[in-house]
């Protein structure tokens, strides 16, 4: 279609790299192809992310991984920013030099 989009994504590995380059390798490709990404993008982002768990799930068990990994992604479609995260990544976004809260992180001490 003739709709612009642009894709970021950062992950922080935790107990090594495994989590984290297979995010980093799979995410999006589930996100482009995912059946929402035209007529919902947020939901695109939400289930490419539970997928992508699924899959290193299933990858981690059979090679007996061990590692895990937080993520943020930001996905522009148009105008609109879509921000999908998992963890404790952050995303900042800075208008005007100034700091905009697009969500509140994840803290062991939240309910």
């Amino acid at each position: 279609d003739d709709v612009d989009r642009a894709y970021f994504a950062v992950f922080d590995g935790h107990g090594g790299v495994d989590a984290a380059n297979y995010s980093a390798t799979h995410l999006h490709v589930n996100v482009g192809l995912h059946e929402e990404i035209v007529k919902n993008p947020a939901e695109a982002l939400k289930c490419s992310f539970h997928k992508t768990d699924e899959m290193f799930l299933f990858k981690a068990k059979r090679e007996k991984l061990r590692s895990g990994t937080t993520g943020v992604s930001a996905l522009i479609v148009g105008n609109k920013l879509h921000i999908a995260w998992l963890g404790d990544s952050q995303v900042m976004l800075v208008q005007e030099g100034k700091a905009v809260t697009l969500m509140e992180p994840h803290k062991p001490e939240r309910e």
